[in-house]
């Protein structure tokens, strides 16, 4: 029993002497840290600190902490004081260039250090002449140096070269700044971004501009209203069945190809010639190109020149499309390869859901319920693209909302009336080929 307390006493007190000696204990809850994000582009890293104003007030000595927005000269000495403290340089010691851009204060809440105020800079770093980009140390201890518990988590949000294209998702952490407590000192990181290519970038492109058609609702559903009337034949203002399925196929493809070389042509010329364009007034376009298919199919207003209009009113989603290239900020030749990919991944998905659809569209003909189906849909395309083009022009209202929670929805309707339309067409192509049923005479006693 003697010897176990011993033991026990030896132990606590090795503990304590640890605690003791070690200057930068754990606290009891977590601390906020510094979040460093870097946008690898062609010939400069772009970098966003978010650091915690109170950390960083103590550490510069500008009492960013009690202010309500930053002053003029509280932005100017943050930044000569990131200038001093922010050191990219190459493997071999060489300095880049860092500018020091825009400063927003703002406040963070994260579930495990609560809500605190932050400061979010946006800075440039440029390599030397002749220097590697992708291989460099990462030196930087604005708060560090002054408050040992800190820490600097350093990731990569944006790399085109390496696949990262969409900044929405997950950045992808490449180290972490912390006091060596050794030497009291904090070690540069050293970062490593060769494992990378161009055909990465261009596989990366493809995806994105097929989840970029997957999200993008406004886009399907002008194409499916103008596919619609695929399966009708208009006389005197009206809408009729047409059953020659042939024709309907090729109407499909017109329509499809001529909204596909529509927004291609578009995508191209925009974000080659990097123009700039108004979102606000494409996007409310975009909602009168739907609005004007959804009245369409319910009273023919240009039968026959669908793929025509589908060419034209394709330029305008283009336009719409360029602004998610435009945001990755690409150097002529990425932005040549990131266009290509960008329309594949767009076509790819956007002749799979034609092909889904193409089922529906035929069997849909040869059914009663057409004209209430079609018409019932149509109008609830008019009322999505009536609720977008106010959304759009600043008037907030649970239309649009409600149309965006649906546009997720309409891939699995689509899929499941292509799996509806299929086994009726089966069954009635059976029904064909099985011979009819004679009755047998039974003779009469």
């Amino acid at each position: 029993m003697k010897r176990t307390l011993r033991r026990v006493l030896v132990v606590l007190g090795c503990a304590v002497i640890v605690l003791l000696h070690n200057p930068i204990a754990a606290p009891a809850h977590p601390m906020p840290g510094t979040d460093v994000l870097l946008d690898v582009r062609e010939t400069a890293i772009d970098a966003e600190l978010s650091i915690p104003a109170g950390d960083l007030a103590r550490a510069s000595g500008i009492d960013v902490n009690m202010r309500t927005r930053l002053s003029a000269d509280d932005s100017a000495g943050l930044a000569g004081y990131l200038r001093d403290h922010v050191r990219p340089t190459t493997p071999d010691g060489v300095p880049w260039t860092v500018r020091i851009g825009d400063m927003d204060l703002d406040y963070a809440d994260r579930t495990a250090t609560g809500s605190y105020k932050e400061i979010v800079v946006h800075a440039e770093l440029t390599p030397p002449p002749g220097a590697d980009m992708r291989r460099f140390v990462l030196g930087y201890d604005a708060v560090l140096r002054e408050v040992a518990t800190h820490i600097a988590i350093v990731s990569v949000r944006q790399d085109w070269r390496a696949g990262q294209v969409d900044a929405g998702n997950d950045a992808r952490q490449v180290g972490v700044l912390r006091v060596d407590t050794a030497s009291m000192s904090v070690p540069p990181l050293p970062v490593d971004l060769t494992d990378a290519g161009a055909w990465r970038g261009f596989v990366a492109m493809v995806i994105l501009g097929g989840h970029h058609i997957l999200e993008g609702t406004d886009h399907l559903l002008f194409l499916f209203t103008l596919l619609l009337p695929a399966v009708l034949i208009a006389e005197d203002g009206r809408w009729y069945p047409d059953n020659r399925w042939r024709r309907a196929v090729r109407h499909i493809l017109a329509v499809t190809i001529a909204f596909t070389a529509g927004h291609s042509v578009a995508l191209v010329v925009s974000a080659l010639s990097r123009v700039e364009i108004p979102a606000a007034p494409i996007e409310t376009l975009i909602a009168a190109t739907i609005l004007v298919g959804g009245v369409h199919a319910v009273r023919p207003l240009f039968p026959g020149r669908e793929a025509l209009v589908a060419g034209i009113f394709g330029l305008i989603h283009g336009l719409a499309f360029s602004f998610t290239l435009a945001e990755l900020k690409l150097s002529t030749g990425q932005l040549a390869i990131s266009v290509l990919g960008f329309n594949l991944g767009i076509e790819a998905i956007q002749l799979l859901l034609v092909a889904l659809a193409l089922p529906s569209l035929l069997v849909l003909a040869t059914t009663r319920a057409q004209p209430v189906l079609r018409i019932g849909g149509a109008i609830l395309v008019i009322i999505a693209a009536l609720g977008w083009a106010l959304d759009r022009l600043g008037v907030t209202n649970p239309i649009a909302d409600a149309a965006d929670r649906c546009g997720t929805m309409l891939f699995p309707i689509i899929i499941t009336a292509a799996v509806v339309a299929v086994v009726v067409l089966a069954a009635q192509v059976l029904r064909r080929r099985s011979p009819p049923v004679v009755a047998e005479m039974v003779p009469s006693e």
